[in-house]
């Protein structure tokens, strides 16, 4: 391992479809992962999926602020509506094909006080930066995105 790289360890244990997530450190922090019936579980906590979209929203959100920042503008309120289209062929019954999104679509707004060419920047870097949109985009999957921005409250 490069002396340049930050190790993210998370450490998981299960029955069934059901796991327990681990992340250890200083600060442990704890997560369950489930998924629908259809997929034999409960649906007692997200599926591995949600998480996946989730983390997209959120690595956006935390490499955005840095960006910002880099920037000299101001953020407020964050907002996401995030969908990813899967045919659950592949992992349900082992149809040949790709087991990944088909598509994943992001819509953001942002209450900042950027200007139109400063708010362009700051959403060309923050997506260029970002690992997991990077994961999605290098993936193969259809990627789009529409940001907006609003008035800084």
């Amino acid at each position: 391992m490069s002396p340049k790289t930050v190790p993210f360890v998370v450490q998981a244990q299960g029955t069934g479809v059901a796991q327990d997530l681990t992340v250890p450190g200083e600060n442990e922090h704890t997560f369950q992962a489930d998924t629908y019936p259809s997929f034999g579980g409960q649906d007692a906590a997200p599926s591995p999926l949600s998480y996946a979209l989730g983390a997209l929203t959120s690595c956006n959100q935390v490499t955005g602020s840095i960006v910002a920042k880099g920037l000299g503008v101001q953020l407020g309120a964050w907002t996401f509506h995030v969908q990813g289209d899967l045919n659950p062929a592949v992992i349900g019954t082992g149809a040949e094909g790709n087991a990944n999104f088909d598509r994943v679509s992001v819509q953001v707004r942002i209450e900042t006080d950027a200007d139109d060419a400063t708010f362009a920047t700051l959403r060309e870097e923050t997506e260029r930066r970002c690992p997991v949109t990077q994961l999605f985009k290098r993936s193969g999957t259809e990627f789009s995105s529409d940001w907006q921005r609003s008035p800084l409250t």
